[in-house]
C-alpha cells in the first residue's frame, strides 16, 4: 500500500469537555435532521459542528456553515478545547457492538495514508461516488484545512500480525472511552512508541488498501491536494495535504460486519405480484412468499439462508404480496449483454442484478425517484406501513471478498452495494493538513 505514518493529531481535552461521549458524531452523511438537533444540544463543542454546521439564516457566500465550522475549529484550538499531541501517533481503534445477542469487537488503528488517484497504485475503490457530496466535503476541508473524519479502509492481514504488534503497545496505555447515539462502545488507545510505528509501516507497506466507507471524502482529499498545487505548485514530499485520515482494519477481522441495504420504490403504484412476473419473464423464477408487509422478516431470512446474490424479495404494495425472484441462466445472458462493459463478478451482484437488468430494464425505472435506502427488515416494514412507497426489494450485500476482487478489476460497485456497521466515529482525532 502507499506510504503510512504517524501523525500528531488533534484532540479533545477532556479535562475541557469532561465526557468524550458528548462530542462525538457518526458521519456526516447518516445524521439526519433530529440527530443533528441532539448533538447540538448534548455539547457546545460537539464535533457536529465542524463535521456538519447548520444552515442559517441570512447565510451568503462569506459567512456560512463552512466558515462558522472553520472558526470553530480555530476558537477551540486557540482554548485549548483541543490540543496537538506532543509526537508523532498510531491511534489503536476498537468497536464494541451487539449483533444477532452475541458481543462482537472490531479492531483497527488510525494513521494518516499518503494519497493516490484511484487506479495509480494500491488504493482500491469498490462503489460510485456523486459530484455533490465531493463538492461539499471540498468547501469543507478548503475551510478547515483538516481531516474531521477518518476514511475506512480494508487491508489484507489473515493472521492479524500488524493488528496484534499494535495490541501489544496498547496495553501499556489508558484508553479514552466513548458511547455513541446507539450504544456502540469506542475505546481509542494514542501510540507512540517510534519502533513499534516503524514496524508497522513496514508491514504495510507491499499491502492494497480497499477503501470500505469514505469514498467522497477520499477524493475530495486528492482535490484538495490538487488544487494546492495547481495554486502553490509542487508540495514538499510530507505536506499533511499529501496524505488523509485513515482507520485500517484488517479484511480477516472477525468484527466486520455489512449489513445489507434494501431499497423502498415510488412510482410503481399499482405494480401487483402477477405484473411484476410478467415484467421479469423468464429471466427469473417467481415464488411467492406470503401475503402482509411483516412477512419481510421470513423473506429475508429465506434470503440470507440461500447466500444466494442472485436471489431478491419484491414486496408489491398493490396486492400486499412478497415474492422471491431467482435470476435463471437468461436472466444472466440479459445481464451479460447489459452490462457488457462489466466483469462477470460485478454481474453477479444482487445489487448490479436490482438496478441494471430488474429497475432499469425490465421495469424501466431509469427516470423513477430515488429509492429509500434502509438496512434493517424492522425499517422495511416501517416504511411500508403507509402509501409513499410501492415497492420494496430485499437485496444481498456485497461480502469483502465481493470487495476485494471487483476493486482488483478497477470497477465500481452500483451506490449503496455495502454499508459496514457500525459506523466510526468523528471527533476521536482530527488530522491537520497545515
Amino acid at each position: 500500500m502507499p506510504e503510512i505514518q504517524a501523525f500528531r493529531g488533534l484532540r479533545y481535552d477532556l479535562g475541557h469537555v469532561g465526557s468524550l461521549s458528548d462530542v462525538i458524531a457518526p458521519p456526516y452523511d447518516v445524521i439526519g435532521p433530529a440527530l443533528q438537533d441532539e448533538l447540538y444540544k448534548k455539547h457546545p463543542a460537539n464535533v457536529v459542528r465542524l463535521i456538519l454546521n447548520r444552515d442559517e439564516p441570512g447565510d451568503s457566500e462569506g459567512n456560512n456553515r463552512y466558515s462558522r465550522a472553520a472558526q470553530f475549529l480555530k476558537n477551540w484550538r486557540s482554548e485549548g478545547v483541543l490540543f496537538s499531541e506532543a509526537q508523532p501517533t498510531v491511534y489503536v481503534y476498537h468497536q464494541t457492538f451487539t449483533t444477532g445477542g452475541e458481543t462482537v469487537n472490531r479492531r483497527g488503528f488510525m494513521i494518516r495514508c499518503r494519497l493516490e488517484r484511484f487506479g495509480e497504485g494500491k488504493i482500491y475503490p469498490h462503489e460510485e461516488t456523486m459530484s455533490g457530496p465531493k463538492q461539499d466535503r471540498l468547501l469543507l476541508t478548503r475551510a478547515c484545512r483538516a481531516n474531521l473524519s477518518q476514511i475506512f479502509g480494508l487491508f489484507p492481514d489473515p493472521q492479524s500480525q500488524v493488528q496484534e504488534l499494535l495490541e501489544k503497545a496498547a496495553a501499556k496505555v489508558a484508553p479514552l472511552e466513548a458511547t455513541d447515539h446507539l450504544g456502540v462502545v469506542h475505546r481509542m488507545w494514542p501510540v507512540t512508541d517510534v519502533s513499534v510505528i516503524s514496524a508497522v509501516a513496514g508491514m504495510m507497506s507491499d499491502k492494497p488498501m480497499f477503501i470500505a466507507d469514505g469514498h467522497h471524502r477520499y477524493e475530495t482529499a486528492c482535490n484538495y491536494r490538487d488544487e494546492l498545487v495547481g495554486k502553490k505548485g509542487p508540495l514538499e514530499a510530507h505536506d499533511p495535504a499529501n496524505f488523509v485520515l485513515m482507520m485500517c482494519i484488517g479484511m480477516s477481522d472477525p468484527g466486520l460486519l455489512v449489513l445489507p441495504t434494501h431499497r423502498l420504490f415510488r412510482g410503481t403504484e399499482g405494480l401487483t405480484a402477477k405484473d411484476l412476473a410478467a415484467k421479469l419473464g423468464d429471466n427469473f423464477k417467481m415464488q411467492t412468499a406470503g401475503k402482509g408487509r411483516t412477512k419481510a422478516s421470513e423473506v429475508w431470512e429465506e434470503i440470507e439462508t440461500g447466500d444466494n446474490q442472485g436471489t431478491l424479495g419484491f414486496y408489491t404494495k398493490a396486492d400486499d404480496t412478497w415474492t422471491l425472484a431467482t435470476i435463471t441462466p437468461a436472466g444472466k445472458a440479459k445481464m451479460a449483454e447489459l452490462a457488457e462493459e462489466h466483469s462477470a463478478d460485478w454481474q453477479g451482484l444482487g445489487v448490479s442484478i436490482l438496478h441494471r437488468l430488474v429497475v432499469e430494464n425490465l421495469l424501466g425505472g431509469k427516470d423513477w425517484p430515488k429509492p429509500r435506502y434502509v438496512h434493517l427488515v424492522d425499517e422495511v416494514v416501517e416504511n411500508l406501513e403507509g402509501d409513499e412507497f410501492s415497492l420494496a426489494a430485499l437485496v444481498m450485500p456485497a461480502s469483502v471478498d465481493d470487495i476485494r476482487t471487483i476493486s482488483q478489476h478497477n470497477e465500481r460497485m452500483p451506490a449503496k452495494s455495502t454499508y459496514f456497521y457500525p459506523k466510526l466515529l468523528s471527533g476521536l482525532v482530527i488530522n491537520p493538513l497545515e
